[in-house]
């Protein structure tokens, strides 16, 4: 059985979160300022002692110190000295870093095909038709082989599907151009915020998140103080990533440590506008991937961020200090305090508004998996540095990754956009060619034409007379009237006898 993780002390008394209970969920809360960030890195440092990979987004740029020793902050200092904890070992974790840009770490890129529709739009805020239109697309696609690897593959089979809407209305169903359009409007949008980096191959191996090296989880840190200006895409990518691990992984039951701890931080982006189909598949997400041994903890500044659906799945808590100066902020300190079970010793609604930096009410589960009644505590600080490395310590750390040169360089085979342009050439060919025949043939009757007429000679007196006659009637008087004309004019010129004018009519 796996050591348990020292998190906090409450009056001389230790609070453990137990490893085989971690995949039993958790959450972060508390508003800025007030260390839910040290509190993360704590919670990760333990994991990775104990083997366990985690990945978290580094949504502020400061979370790479864990991958260097601490014990240098007189802060950190201060507060071992005040919890008695005088036999702290100093040391790092392993860290691999990733951006999807590729500027502060490995590129990390997933491919159209693996993200899917509904993932897709999600980030592109499409309705619900536009929605059905994009699925459609991708079972088009699925029939006719073509792989959607990139954002102009994409973008070309939207191309397609608009360009033969009328084919595929009548085996599908409506195929609306307009909302075509609006689906490649927003994919647009998503390339000029820098998307189009993240769609491609390769894509990374979820493998690669469940490293460990020298007995020590590998810490999984995403780039993400650019990729949170898009918070659509942050929020709908580390969603698919936890789809991705659900659907990878297989049952793996009750186990004495999680596989792999996956940290959502500012969870609120995940559960904003979202639509109650999205809500659900969270829900049934973190529901059900503990039992593939992964561990789930959501960061955030309250616990009324996540709905109740969700947060009813989240057996670990920690809730750092909320202000309350508003009615709706009072509300959410009371949401916060009904979270945990009741402590008959302890004011919760008073205290969350009392706490201090690094201090926090906590419960976590006990070995039966039943939550502890909520103490305040202290956080036990985490032993690797407080706050960020150097751009020389970042460098060094891509160098020697395990995954270093693997990502690096994007590659490009044919896929849709290939398969999809050279139809479009040979159909314009085919075109061309047939178009080329249709002229040849015209052309070759017209000579035919002439040959005839040549080898036949001029027309005869009485078959120009005709022919004349015949164009001047048929466009001055109706044809029936001019038929009777020519005949009479022609029975005139041949001697016969001209017809009376009552057997015109």
């Amino acid at each position: 059985m796996s050591d348990p993780i020292l998190v906090a002390k409450h009056d001389g008394n230790d609070v453990y979160l137990l490893p085989q209970m971690a995949n039993r969920h958790g959450v972060i809360t508390g508003a800025t300022g007030t260390g839910k960030t040290v509190t993360l890195q704590k919670l990760a440092e333990g994991f990775s002692q104990r083997g366990v990979p985690v990945f978290m987004a580094d949504i502020k740029g400061d979370l790479t110190g864990i991958s260097q020793a601490g014990g240098t902050h007189p802060k950190i200092v201060e507060r071992l000295k005040l919890l008695g904890i005088e036999d702290a070992v100093f040391e790092g974790s392993p860290v691999t870093l990733w951006d999807v840009f590729g500027k502060q770490g490995h590129p990390l890129r997933a491919t159209i095909s693996e993200m899917g529709p509904l993932m897709l739009s999600r980030i592109l805020q499409l309705n619900d038709t536009q929605e059905g239109v994009l699925t459609l697309a991708f079972k088009i696609a699925d029939e006719q082989g073509l792989l959607l690897l990139d954002l102009i593959d994409l973008q070309q089979l939207l191309i397609y599907v608009a360009e033969n809407a009328d084919e595929f209305t009548t085996k599908y169903g409506n195929v609306s151009k307009a909302s075509v359009g609006a689906i490649q409007r927003g994919l647009l949008q998503l390339e000029q915020q820098q998307g189009e980096v993240f769609f491609g191959e390769p894509a990374v191996r979820l493998e690669d998140f469940m490293q460990t090296l020298g007995g020590k989880g590998v810490l999984n840190l995403l780039a993400a103080d650019d990729l949170i200006n898009s918070p659509k895409v942050y929020s709908t990518f580390l969603l698919w990533l936890l789809s991705e691990l659900f659907e990878m992984l297989p049952e793996a039951g009750d186990l004495e440590k999680p596989k792999i701890v996956f940290f959502f931080d500012e969870a609120h982006l995940l559960f904003d506008d979202a639509p109650k189909a999205l809500v659900d598949k969270i829900e049934q997400v973190v529901r059900l991937i503990r039992s593939k041994g992964v561990g789930v903890y959501f960061v955030t500044q309250s616990p009324a961020d996540i709905p109740d659906s969700v947060l009813a799945q989240l057996g670990n808590r920690i809730q750092h200090a909320l202000r309350a100066y508003t009615p709706k902020e009072q509300e959410a300190v009371k949401v916060a305090a009904k979270s945990f079970r009741e402590n008959p010793e302890l004011d919760t609604v008073k205290t969350i508004t009392e706490l201090g930096v690094g201090e926090v009410l906590i419960s976590l589960l006990d070995e039966k998996g039943v939550p502890s009644i909520v103490h305040r505590a202290f956080v036990v600080p985490p032993f690797s540095q407080i706050g960020p490395i150097t751009p020389e310590q970042r460098q060094q750390l891509i160098q020697t990754s395990i995954v270093s040169g693997i990502y690096e360089n994007a590659v490009d085979r044919e896929s849709a956009f290939e398969i999809l342009s050279k139809r479009a050439e040979e159909r314009m060919h085919a075109e061309a060619e047939a178009k080329a025949q249709l002229e040849a043939q015209k052309e070759a009757e017209k000579q035919a034409k002439a040959e005839r007429s040549a080898a036949r000679g001029p027309d005869t007196l009485v078959e120009s007379i005709t022919k004349s006659v015949a164009r001047s009637a048929s466009t001055s008087i109706g044809r029936q009237i001019g038929n009777s004309i020519v005949r009479g004019v022609l029975g005139s010129i041949f001697g016969g006898k001209s017809k009376s004018k009552s057997s015109w009519f």
